[in-house]
């Protein structure tokens, strides 16, 4: 896959409890403000940082070998995907626990110190999740239920704003089905078991996955709310949005293969079929990227079939 690891920035510790990974593409903006958030958080805790840089263009590397000498630095000569990066810092991590995080994040006081408690206390626990913030008492929705057609639907029609609604109110601990891996602590073992990341997914649902097959080994995923991590939010993918949206529908289009019903898939291949057709028909008097970003799904479809 054309890809390298440079030079690694990193302490030499024994029996590393946690290991911090990130993966960094573009996130000059951002990712100094996040590493600084989580280095407060880790005072107390052995533990290690890795980046793993997806080929970024903007100066970030730099940065980072300048300002954070101490963490663990690997870089790609391309950008390898979400999944293949964190695998990567996966393999090269030392400590029993491993927390994923994305770079566009800002982790509140004790918050790391608060989802490790919780998964030391209960073995049963394969993974928690923080509650995100994407503003003032502002919650993303950041675990879920059953995906398929009809479920991600009447999310994305109605259900997304009353559960955000929700959050603000209750903040109690629950059993959930997936947690995003915005922020996702498990066990370096329960990881492995797993299998870890599945690699065909680019950007997109493999959080999702890798949920899915946790709790198919028999361990449960919890919401944890007295855990706060504050989430921009697609940060790295805003600057390229057709890219991000063909990701996107690729990584869906996988997801239902391997885990929906066929009717399900028959349903997502069939809507994203109907609206190539009417953004065809309306793209005639709109941008030419409108067309070419349906054009993407329309080969897509063919290809995952």
């Amino acid at each position: 896959m054309g890809s390298s690891l440079s030079r690694e920035f990193s302490p030499q510790k024994e029996d590393m409890v946690l290991s911090v990974i990130l993966v960094n593409h573009n996130g000059k903006g951002y990712i100094e403000d996040c590493l600084d958030s989580i280095k407060r958080n880790l005072k107390g805790i052995r533990s290690e940082i890795i980046v793993v840089d997806n080929h970024s263009t903007d100066g970030s590397v730099d940065i980072l070998k300048k300002r954070y000498p101490s963490i663990r630095l690997l870089c790609n000569l391309e950008n390898v995907g979400f999944s293949r990066a964190n695998n990567q810092g996966l393999k090269a991590g030392r400590g029993d626990y491993v927390l994923i995080i994305n770079t566009d994040t800002l982790v509140y006081s004790n918050s790391i110190k608060t989802m490790m408690a919780e998964m030391k206390e209960h073995p049963d626990r394969g993974g928690v999740g923080p509650a995100l913030l994407t503003g003032n008492n502002d919650y993303q929705v950041s675990f879920g239920g059953k995906v398929n057609f009809f479920s991600e639907a009447a999310k994305k029609i109605f259900l997304n704003r009353i559960y955000r609604n929700r959050l603000r109110k209750n903040q109690k601990q629950r059993d959930v089905e997936w947690l995003s891996a915005a922020c996702f602590l498990s066990r370096r073992d329960i990881l492995e078991r797993a299998g870890m990341f599945d690699e065909k997914y680019f950007l997109y649902f493999e959080d999702i996955d890798l949920c899915m097959r946790i709790r198919e080994k028999g361990w449960k995923l919890v919401y944890l709310p007295e855990a706060r991590v504050f989430h921009i939010g697609g940060a790295s993918t805003k600057q390229r949005k057709l890219n991000s949206r063909f990701h996107y529908r690729k990584s869906q289009l996988y997801f239902y293969k391997k885990h929906c019903s066929p009717f399900s898939l028959f349903l997502l291949k069939a809507f994203l079929s109907i609206d190539f057709v009417f953004v065809l028909l309306v793209g005639f008097f709109k941008k030419n990227s409108v067309l070419k970003e349906r054009i993407r799904f329309f080969r897509l479809l063919g290809k995952q079939g």
